[in-house]
């Protein structure tokens, strides 16, 4: 019998992001990287920030970020800070990985409660 499964807004909520970067843009890329996360660590509910690599394949860079936030309340106001940030610095991270070749597959995840 299958058992139910769900998910529960109360308990901590994943902002993870996987980027395919080329090798010719990897400096840039982690120096803006760096600012973020050391911005991210600083917000209130951050309990964990990691930068994960991967070694170059065909010349690109498999880079992951993982951040858990304490609760969905604390990833929306992070989330509200950075948008606030970056528009104060007239930083579009979109137009900046599009320059560079960066593509990304980005998602927020929770944890599956009954598993």
């Amino acid at each position: 019998m299958a058992t139910a499964l769900s998910v529960s807004p109360a308990l901590s909520v994943f902002r993870i992001d996987r980027f395919t970067v080329p090798e010719k843009a990897l400096g840039r890329f982690v120096a803006q990287l760096r600012q973020t996360q050391q911005a991210l660590d600083l917000l209130p509910g951050c309990l964990q920030n990691l930068v994960l690599t991967q070694p170059a394949v065909e010349g690109a860079y498999g880079v992951m970020t993982v951040v858990e936030w304490a609760d969905e309340d604390a990833f929306v106001e992070a989330r509200a800070v950075m948008r606030r940030t970056y528009d104060e610095v007239s930083f579009d991270p979109m137009a900046f990985m599009t320059e560079l070749g960066v593509t990304a597959d980005m998602g927020t995840y929770h944890r599956l409660i009954g598993m």
